[in-house]
């Protein structure tokens, strides 16, 4: 027969093992889920995932790596209930492989599905764009160029207007210093000349 201290003990024991069980799986986390890519460019692209309802998510967790490349870029973001991220300066032509995990107050979930994609060429992103989708990228540009000319053309008129402005007050400014020059040349003939001769020149004689 068992021991009363004994039995006892035992139970204690279990119950601190069950306790400590349901707390871990009340902050176990599943791994995202459907995760996907969207918006693919050329050097950039956009991950969507979903998680289960119900799990204490506070951020997440993103792993990207080029395929058989082990160098990893690691994307972490808390306090946010995003469910997407963007992915930028990705090459050209290239497969990159990525992974999701949701963060919690308790640690992180295990990684989703890895995801495998490849980024488009710049010629093929060009020849599947419609010729719509052309026309409007080279409409926006052309007004973008004439929204620039348009500019140079203001800047260069507002110069030519302070160039204008600056010679007109000159141009005051010689015309009012005139009159004041004029009688100065007066009162400096008056002062020169003699009564024998108004002009100021001196008499001669003829012998």
């Amino acid at each position: 027969m068992a021991k009363p201290g004994l039995s006892a003990a035992v139970l204690l024991l279990l119950l601190g093992f069950l306790s400590v069980s349901s707390v871990h799986a009340d902050t176990l986390l599943s791994a995202p889920l459907n995760v996907t890519i969207r918006e693919l460019e050329v050097n950039s692209a956009v991950v969507t995932w979903e998680i289960l309802e119900g799990d204490p998510v506070i951020g997440f967790a993103i792993t990207q790596q080029k395929k058989d490349v082990r160098m990893l870029r690691f994307i972490q973001e808390v306090n946010t209930t995003t469910r997407s991220c963007a992915l930028w300066d990705l090459d050209e032509d290239t497969e990159y492989i990525v992974h999701v995990q949701s963060i919690s107050m308790g640690g992180s979930s295990p990684p989703s599905q890895p995801v495998l994609f490849r980024t488009p060429k710049e010629s093929e992103k060009m020849a599947s764009k419609s010729p719509d989708e052309v026309m409007m990228e080279e409409v926006g540009q052309a007004a973008q160029l004439r929204a620039g000319e348009l500019i140079i053309i203001v800047v260069v008129l507002i110069m030519w207007a302070g160039v204008i402005a600056l010679f007109c007050r000159q141009y005051d400014i010689i015309k009012d210093n005139e009159p004041n020059n004029n009688k100065d040349k007066a009162k400096n003939s008056s002062e020169c000349s003699t009564p024998e001769h108004p002009q100021g020149g001196l008499l001669r004689s003829n012998v």
